[in-house]
């Protein structure tokens, strides 16, 4: 990589692309980092609502939810974390919900987690809570063996896959 001049004065060899290396993706700069939005198997893909997209009905997903943004609607993953200035009216089912911005509505889930940020106007239904110190909640807490049942059984939340199964 570095040669000596005949002065005695190191220089630097270019560097020499790999040819193991594949070709840039979508037209990009060779240096340049893209992202082919691939996993690793086994491994479960996050969907983030960025601050600046605002959500006007229903979300589902096998795997997690990232809020960041505004969602009118109910949403049901895996696993839902509401980042601080998120704002989501409707209900969330999941079997684990973080919440650290503010939710007008229902939460079901396995793990709920309110975090000092978090402001919460609405039930939870939950097999484990926890509440940090500086949370706002209004609503009544329910612990139940199974918080999400209702998904399954056509209750409030249930109605998002009636909704996906008719239209």
């Amino acid at each position: 990589m570095f040669t000596k001049k005949p002065d005695g004065i190191p220089s630097v060899e270019p560097a020499r692309p790999s040819s193991s290396l594949p070709p840039p993706l979508n037209g990009a700069r060779s240096g340049s980092v893209v992202s082919s939005g691939m996993r690793a198997p086994g491994s479960d893909a996050t969907s983030v609502i960025g601050t600046d997209l605002t959500v006007l009905g229903n979300l589902q997903s096998k795997g997690e939810i990232q809020v960041e943004g505004v969602v009118q609607g109910d949403i049901q993953a895996a696993r839902v974390i509401v980042g601080q200035g998120a704002r989501i009216t409707g209900g969330i089912v999941a079997d684990d919900v973080v919440v650290q911005g503010t939710v007008m509505g229902s939460i079901r889930g396995n793990r709920v987690t309110l975090q000092s940020s978090s402001k919460v106007e609405g039930d939870v239904f939950h097999q484990s809570l926890a509440i940090e110190q500086g949370a706002f909640f209004e609503g009544k807490s329910r612990r139940s063996d199974d918080p999400t049942a209702t998904q399954k059984t056509g209750g409030e939340i249930g109605q998002i896959l009636g909704t996906a199964a008719n239209g």
